[in-house]
């Protein structure tokens, strides 16, 4: 047996958190489908640019106790004013969390918790397709809890879903869950963050967190959606998102990726109703020899629906980012107004960047439109900077700032955008 076969199997091991009813028959047909689907390898051509051998090197066994933080251990990572969900290692911490900015016309709550709400059972794993990917398939098996944010209204504070992984003796298997369902003319801002707690041990800890995100918009409804992944350097992460817009709503995403050793995001975006906008913009930042791997997919499936796409990589050392963006414009999906760029930059001679943007466009009234670059800190930049007296390492660090705040900066929340600046600054990124 291999190592790959080897690795799922242990994962296939899990413990499934005990349910009834309709999840328990969602949940059956999950493992069903991993059962059948096993890993991606090389010769799936979505994953062929991305090296899943680090991940094949561990068993990763099911978490049975969960270690209890306190507000002071996950301080670096509160949102101000924000309400705020917390999981520990996969369990929804009660103790961390703050719901008392939620006001009427938002429900946040554990997921496990709502069970028998309506909105749950129609829409839990209706859009991230556990038949098709065997990550999702896995997650909708085993995740313990997550997360549930129904919005009827307008919600000032932002919701801050923080997923916290813990170390332990033996790598361990973690599955985020999130269902994100947006009534008709709601706003909201929703903060997805996946880090690691460290606490007093400096030895590396090993750990698979298993993310899938499902996000429902009803007409007219409007999202800003960030997603944060800055796990543990020697941490694995998978995540997955599927969102579904329908007519006049408008789903905004920033997603960052700066930890994890070899990480990857899949967002899948479908226009379901006429004139809906998304949104999109990423920054992969990444060193050493991680790997980072962001996929994403728009398909307008109606008329008069509107993308725009910004996706930045940053690598250095002998780190490894791959972006493919696919945007899909299907047969009755006239007035279509669709752009997509990729911006890249090298920081090493051993790093590698692969872009890949993809038009697929089956209607003739349509304006779509994409483009890549890939570079190197500009020289004339970098000697400006050191003329006036900065090291080489301060300018080309100042340089590279710039660069990703473009990105960063469109982040709604003004103290996270400032707590990232001053964290990619010391850490010299």
């Amino acid at each position: 047996m291999s190592a790959r076969e080897q690795c799922f199997e242990q994962l296939l091991l899990g413990r499934a958190a005990p349910s009834a009813g309709w999840l328990n028959d969602v949940r059956a047909a999950a493992l069903a489908s991993a059962r059948a689907l096993n890993f991606p390898s090389e010769r799936h051509d979505d994953w062929r640019f991305t090296d899943l051998s680090p991940l094949f090197q561990h068993g990763f066994h099911p978490v049975v106790s969960f270690a209890r933080l306190t507000l002071a251990d996950i301080e670096k990572f509160l949102v101000a004013e924000s309400i705020r969900l917390v999981f520990v290692d996969g369990s929804y911490s009660a103790e961390l969390s703050d719901l008392t900015r939620a006001g009427s016309g938002v429900v946040v709550k554990s997921l496990i918790e709502c069970l028998g709400d309506q909105q749950v059972e129609n829409h839990f794993g209706q859009h991230a397709h556990y038949l098709q990917d065997a990550f999702v398939a896995l997650n909708t098996n085993f995740f313990e809890d997550g997360a549930f944010v129904h919005v009827a209204g307008a919600v000032a504070a932002p919701v801050h879903i923080l997923h916290i992984a813990t170390r332990r003796e033996t790598p361990s298997a973690i599955y985020p869950r999130c269902l994100v369902v947006m009534e008709p003319n709601s706003h909201a801002t929703v903060i997805e963050d996946f880090a690691g707690h460290d606490g007093n041990d400096k030895q590396d800890g090993v750990y698979f967190s298993n993310a899938v995100t499902e996000v429902v918009l009803k007409d007219y409804a409007q999202l800003r959606h960030v997603r944060v992944q800055r796990e543990e350097k020697s941490a694995f992460h998978i995540g997955h998102g599927s969102v579904s817009a329908a007519k006049g709503s408008v789903y905004t995403s920033t997603a960052l990726a700066f930890g994890a050793r070899v990480s990857r995001h899949s967002l899948h975006v479908t226009q379901q109703g006429e004139g809906a906008e998304m949104h999109l913009n990423g920054l992969a930042l990444i060193t050493g020899r991680q790997i980072a791997d962001t996929h994403t997919q728009i398909e307008h499936a109606v008329p008069r629906g509107k993308s725009t796409q910004l996706h930045k990589c940053i690598a250095d050392g002998a780190s490894h980012a791959i972006f493919s963006g696919k945007i899909v414009v299907h047969v009755g999906a006239k007035g279509t107004d669709s752009t997509q760029s990729s911006r890249n930059l090298l920081l090493s001679g051993k790093a590698h960047i692969d872009t890949q943007p993809q038009l697929e466009i089956f209607n003739d009234d349509v304006s779509c439109k994409h483009g890549a670059t890939v570079g190197q800190i500009d020289a004339d930049a970098l000697f400006f900077l050191k003329s006036r007296g900065l090291t080489e390492e301060r300018a080309r660090n100042l340089l590279t700032h710039a660069f990703a705040a473009e990105i960063i900066d469109k982040i709604p929340v003004p103290s996270l955008v400032a707590s990232l600046g001053r964290t990619m600054l010391k850490e010299n990124i």
